[in-house]
């Protein structure tokens, strides 16, 4: 990206090139566009070199640096902070190194914060996700109340709303989130009824596709537990019972156990019957349950 006072962008440098290949005087071109003669030529060559991916930022990063610290002292560098949990302050003096190196080799490992470290192994704390977007979509709902015109009694005081029981209401907010890239789409609602969450369900998976997550493999939600049985004769033994398959194994999903919710099943139900090829789970998953 260019820096906030770069005088071409990328559609800049576009234009430039397409002024001077209609004819015009790379000089006018080049003041016309604010920038100088050399300036102009420079992208010239690297369009007539790279075509249209040469008008786009290139790293500053040098090629090779040969005064940069080795690997080997990059190490112990990294050792003593894993395992002795020394400062930049106290590594320099033991390995003969500036504090300022220290630092900058321990902020190129993630190490420069005693937070970013499990404190009884020194390992670097990863950040937990799936690997591909898609996997796992995370849902929930969360009821707030409405605040009052003029607010509430935060505001006013008990005396000017002296009956409790009388409120102005909820909402709802719905939220799905992706596990691997953190996107998020969310909706206010005035209710978390199936038919709601269902149709809410939909418009993410419609948001994510925009997005380019095509794919919804699984959802994770609050208190997710297996689908309503199918009815049988009331004689039936405990063991077969206990042997019909749940709505999930005979659609071929398998649900991700969360903490809490209420919601989530009837949705589920609704949303297959809405739309059956959203969900999917590949046969080599059927009877596995995802882990957190």
């Amino acid at each position: 990206m260019s820096h906030r006072n770069a005088r071409l962008t990328v559609h800049g440098r576009r234009l430039l090139v397409e002024r001077v290949r209609s004819g015009r005087p790379v000089a006018h071109v080049a003041a016309e566009m604010g920038v100088s003669r050399p300036t102009a030529h420079k992208w010239l060559r690297r369009w007539q070199a790279e075509g249209e991916s040469g008008l786009h930022d290139r790293s500053s990063r040098p090629r090779r640096t040969p005064h940069r610290t080795p690997a080997a002292l990059e190490d112990r560098v990294c050792r003593l902070r894993q395992e002795r949990k020394l400062g930049p302050a106290r590594i320099g003096p033991v390995l003969g190194l500036p504090a300022s190196t220290v630092h900058r080799v321990l902020a190129r490992h993630g190490l420069n914060r005693l937070a970013f470290l499990d404190r009884p192994t020194g390992q670097v704390i990863r950040r937990y996700e799936r690997s591909r977007p898609g996997e796992l979509v995370h849902v929930d709902v969360r009821k707030l109340g409405r605040i009052p015109d003029g607010g509430g009694w935060r505001v006013h005081g008990r005396a000017a709303c002296p009956d409790r029981r009388r409120t102005t209401g909820f909402d709802y907010i719905h939220s799905a989130v992706d596990d691997h890239s953190r996107l998020a789409y969310s909706e206010v609602h005035p209710d978390e009824k199936a038919a709601t969450c269902a149709a809410f369900l939909q418009r993410a998976a419609a948001f994510f596709a925009a997005c380019g997550i095509l794919r919804i493999d699984a959802l994770a939600a609050a208190n997710l537990e297996d689908g309503p049985q199918p009815a049988v004769p009331a004689a039936s033994t405990r063991a077969s019972a206990a042997s019909r398959p749940s709505l999930w194994e005979a659609r071929g999903l398998s649900p991700v156990r969360s903490l809490r919710s209420r919601w989530v099943l009837p949705v589920m139900s609704s949303l297959m019957t809405f739309s059956p090829c959203l969900l999917s789970r590949s046969a080599t998953s059927q009877g596995k349950r995802p882990g957190r």
